[in-house]
């Protein structure tokens, strides 16, 4: 197939940017919605009647009873929170939690986001038997506040959705710590150590040469029994068994091996290649993602709406009303997650930006933080999964959840009303000056990093447009010679150059050998060879250590350096490749040689 080219109008970065996925927020909504009307219906009653019918389940001589809810909020939702927990092991091992001064931010306020709503909560709630569910206020539901942040968020949300993924991180770590810990009741040693023996067995299951699919299923059912006979809640089988599976980047010799496959299978097709090609294509990639791949969707579209759907049911008659306008919890809940999350995201956050601390970056203002906290209020899943734990009058339970679904309400409606309040049109529009300022201790700097004159190129690999230009830029800095420094940032365009992210992370890759724009004049020079074994080719003619190289394409700052650039990019709107700046401000128009020397001429700073 003919490699496109041409300038692209559309931008992906490598990961974590883009727009959300609102389905499954607007699933869960639905499923919410169905749930008050079912317990608010003529036949209200059957609403209860259903999920407390129950299933059983026997094997030999052991008999295990469940009522529906419990077959969800204790069984589906370990699947939940294996999922969650397959989320926090990547982000520890390859994602912004590698990057202390990245994570910083978030992290911090992730903490406060947890203390400031407890905090309020308790202040609302002492003396009055219900302080013990503080919990219900820690936690924000993530699907509900990227889906939310896709309706109401800015234009550009890149950056903004990063912090608040990483900020969601550390909240579910907090939380599921505090409902194991603190919403224990009983503990039963035996089980429990049989638990952590079926955990122990789920780490060596990775050295098994074959049938490790099969083997994780039967020890994950088997540490789930464990932990439901220990009394610890169960669903933290899931999350402890997913911090246990291996994550890791794709290695080069993998992904070879696998095309070498797929190679055998199409000049010999037959089920055996088959197997092998694609057995081969799903070791290339570590569990951890292969897991997450496969049962995201079921969490999303089955697994969580069927929760919203158990246990969402409030019962709004005039009684139920009246007794929460009036309820110390109803209030502590709503003042705790409105409030108390704004206030400790948002203050956190400011705090940090006055003394200079952490990485913050284009487009993350403290105005689209502040909108983020707000929406961050959203605390649907884990808030009602606490409520059945914390509280055992049903009655009282039925307050609680009037106070979420209100508190849910309301943080959307803040989230809303501030965004339109700071994502109104600015004086400048985005993009017409440089959003990060050139620093010569991060950027990839040709020339004197002290010169005058400044020329950054945002730009891909896969464009041949970018290689086209290299001709013009080359007579531009001789032209200029110590008079300028030139500066290259990444733009990998995805959508139509799927070797740009890998051309990229390959050049960052030869920086850290002191051979960036060596490697990346050779990569435009060949842009029809940017496949994995090329790339290595590539550094082994430079003069590259390939197994230092190698390793260094599987760094988490790697790839996160890559995004940089292009989340800085999306910041500033720009959608194809090259763009330039002269100095800090964006061109339009040809950027043939003549031009760029012109237009840098004008720029010359005038002598006093």
């Amino acid at each position: 197939m003919p490699r496109r080219s041409g300038r692209s109008t559309s931008l992906a970065a490598p990961s974590g940017g883009g727009s959300a996925d609102k389905r499954p927020a607007a699933l869960l909504l639905l499923a919410t919605v169905l749930a008050v009307a079912w317990a608010n219906a003529p036949f209200a009653a059957s609403y209860e009647e259903f999920w407390h019918s129950t299933a059983e389940l026997r094997a030999g001589g052991m008999v295990l009873e469940l009522t529906f809810r419990e077959l969800v909020n204790d069984a589906l939702m370990a699947v939940f929170f294996f999922v969650v927990g397959l989320e926090v092991r990547r982000e520890f091992a390859l994602g912004e939690l590698t990057n202390r001064a990245r994570a910083a931010v978030p992290v911090a306020a992730a903490a406060a986001g947890l203390l400031v709503p407890a905090l309020i909560f308790l202040l609302f709630t002492a003396g009055t038997g219900n302080a013990a569910a503080w919990g219900v206020v820690i936690s924000t539901d993530t699907a509900f506040l990227l889906g939310a942040l896709a309706i109401a968020g800015p234009r550009f949300p890149g950056r903004l959705r990063i912090f608040l993924l990483t900020l969601a991180v550390v909240d579910d770590v907090a939380a599921l710590s505090i409902i194991a810990l603190v919403y224990t009741a009983r503990l039963e040693w035996v089980p429990l150590l049989l638990a952590l023996l079926g955990l122990a067995a789920v780490y060596c299951a990775r050295y098994l040469p074959a049938g490790r699919g099969p083997a994780y299923a039967g020890l994950a059912v088997l540490t789930w029994l464990a932990f439901y006979a220990s009394g610890v809640h169960p669903t933290l089988a899931g999350v402890g068994i997913a911090l246990l599976v291996p994550v890791f980047q794709p290695g080069r010799r993998e992904v070879e091996d696998a095309v070498q496959l797929a190679q055998v299978f199409r000049q010999s097709p037959n089920s055996g290649y088959a197997r092998a090609a694609a057995s081969g294509l799903r070791e290339s990639i570590s569990i951890n993602e292969r897991l997450h791949g496969a049962y995201t969707p079921y969490v999303n579209y089955a697994i969580l709406p069927l929760f919203a759907l158990a246990n969402a049911g409030v019962r709004l008659d005039r009684s139920t009303v009246a007794s929460a306008v009036t309820s110390p919890l109803v209030w502590g809940i709503i003042c705790g997650l409105v409030l108390g999350k704004f206030l400790g995201i948002f203050g956190a956050s400011a705090v940090l930006r006055r003394l200079g601390a952490g990485e913050f970056g284009p487009g993350l203002t403290l105005g689209r933080i502040a909108g983020g906290a707000a929406l961050s209020g959203i605390g649907f899943t884990i808030s009602l999964f606490i409520i059945g734990l914390a509280i055992p009058d049903p009655a009282v339970q039925n307050e609680a959840r009037v106070g979420v679904l209100a508190a849910s309400v309301l943080a959307f409606a803040a989230g809303t009303l501030i965004f339109r309040i700071v994502e109104r049109s600015p004086a400048v529009p985005p993009g017409q000056v440089l959003a990060r300022p050139v620093d010569a201790s991060r950027d990839h700097v040709a020339g004197n990093p002290d010169a005058p004159l400044t020329l950054v190129e945002y730009g891909d690999y896969e464009c041949p447009f970018c290689s086209r230009a290299t001709g013009a830029i080359s007579e531009v800095r001789r032209h200029f010679g110590s008079e300028l420094r030139y500066v290259w940032r990444h733009l990998p365009l995805t959508r139509v150059h799927p070797h740009a992210v890998a051309a990229a992370e390959a050049a960052e890759a030869a920086h850290r050998q002191g051979q960036f724009f060596p490697y990346s004049a050779y990569l435009f020079e060949h842009q029809e060879q940017l496949d994995p074994e090329d790339l290595l080719t590539a550094a082994e003619t430079l003069g590259l250590d390939p197994d230092r190289f190698e390793a260094d394409l599987r760094s988490a700052d790697i790839r996160n350096r890559v995004l940089d650039d292009a989340l800085d990019a999306e910041s500033m709107d720009l959608h194809g490749t090259p763009t330039f700046f002269i100095g800090n401000r964006r061109h339009h128009g040809p950027y043939d040689s003549a031009t760029l020397i012109r237009l840098l001429e004008a720029d010359r700073p005038q002598e006093v």
